[in-house]
């Protein structure tokens, strides 16, 4: 069982779209902006949005609406971006390296320490300075460095394993991509990433006119 928050999921998901929409507005020189303003760039009810950052507390004034720049830092903190999290990277193949890759999570304090993998091929190499390592150098290089984040981007086959090791090292969050559920004790956060439920939505969505005048005829 994973760990438990205070604040909804519903919400929670709702807070990366608010920070990156206030940055954009802080970039577009904008510094004020009223619930229903916000409301209509990201299609969520005014009402909605009121309720999701009194969750945290008084933000804004009636009448005035929020300061761009005060209500974007104040979402910094909440989602704890003002910190450095250290990460690895555990299964170096297509997946593994397009993440390594991305520099925006370094400009937000997610560090990559290393990567890991099997493939005698990969052990060795490095993805913007940072070098795979043998996957069975997992434990020791944790123990000599202490890591906040494990992404894990390996088969379904080897993601429990994995996670059972790292747990065992102190490891307290996971990034999964492994296409798979993992179980870990309740003071562990995992965050699944499915793409196949995406591309899914996306392929329903693509025939949901069609479904639904299926239905209608019967």
């Amino acid at each position: 069982m994973a760990k438990e928050t205070k604040i909804s999921m519903a919400i929670i998901r709702r807070l990366p779209r608010y920070h990156r929409y206030l940055g954009e507005l802080l970039n577009s020189g904008v510094t004020r902006i009223s619930s229903q303003e916000l409301s209509k760039k990201m299609g969520v009810t005014a009402s909605q949005i009121r309720q999701d950052l009194n969750s945290f507390g008084g933000f804004g004034q009636q009448g005035y609406g929020y300061n761009v720049k005060d209500l974007y830092d104040a979402i910094t903190k909440i989602l704890g971006l003002e910190k450095t999290y250290n990460s690895i990277i555990v299964g170096a193949g297509n997946l593994g390296q397009a993440i390594a890759n991305y520099t925006g999570f370094q400009s937000w304090g997610f560090k990559l320490k290393a990567l890991f993998d099997v493939n005698p091929k990969l052990i060795g190499l490095k993805i913007r300075d940072v070098e795979i390592l043998d996957v069975d150098l997992l434990e020791d290089f944790v123990s000599k460095n202490p890591i906040d984040i494990a992404i894990l981007t390996i088969p379904k086959e080897r993601a429990q394993e994995i996670v059972d090791r790292l747990v065992a090292k102190g490891v307290k969050a996971f990034w999964n991509f492994s296409a798979v559920d993992v179980n870990v004790p309740d003071d562990v956060i995992v965050e699944s990433v499915h793409l196949s439920d995406s591309l899914f939505t996306i392929s329903y969505r693509l025939n949901e006119d069609e479904l639904f005048k299926k239905i209608k005829e019967k």
